[in-house]
């Protein structure tokens, strides 16, 4: 089994009660904060080595560590091959900063992309630009309903019943 399967069975395990549950990921996003504020704060230094080396720089164990590369991988300037990764494999953490911001905008990590380590990288202006282009992103505008004597859309200057509505 490799260890994404592992850790996605893991965390998304049907069995735990609800407090369960939630005792779980506050304790794993606690974690995944501290990743993300020792990456942001070293921002330019691209972490890389084997899923087991990394885990242990970041003090964390091997599973919970899958879920944090599991969750930037989105983010990364060339993504890691999550899928087969074994403790061997060769990882890196190089990320795109603007992608990174919208994946946790899109995600609703307001603990992440709300941290104090953005604000060396981005300015509030920017953050704010980024938040507003992911959350426009993903707004689905409706065009405006056609009338049958409105005039038809595709300029033939023909009523939309006798033209295009048939």
């Amino acid at each position: 089994m490799s260890l994404l399967t592992e850790w996605r069975s893991f965390a998304y395990e049907q069995n735990k009660t609800v407090q369960a549950d939630k005792l779980f990921w506050d304790k794993y996003f606690e974690m995944e904060k501290g990743v993300y504020k020792t990456i942001l704060a070293d921002y330019g230094t691209p972490y890389s080595g084997t899923v087991e080396e990394l885990a242990e720089k970041f003090g964390l164990e091997l599973k919970y560590f899958v879920g944090v590369l599991d969750g930037i991988n989105d983010s990364l300037k060339v993504p890691n091959p999550i899928e087969e990764m074994t403790k061997e494999t060769v990882v890196n953490m190089d990320y795109d900063p603007a992608l990174l911001y919208k994946n946790m905008v899109a995600a609703k990590a307001e603990w992440l992309y709300n941290l104090e380590e953005w604000e060396p990288i981005f300015s509030e202006e920017k953050r704010k630009e980024l938040y507003k282009e992911q959350k426009t992103s993903t707004t689905i505008v409706k065009d405006k309903k056609i009338g049958r004597n409105d005039p038809c859309p595709c300029g033939s200057g023909k009523k939309y019943k006798f033209c295009c509505g048939r």
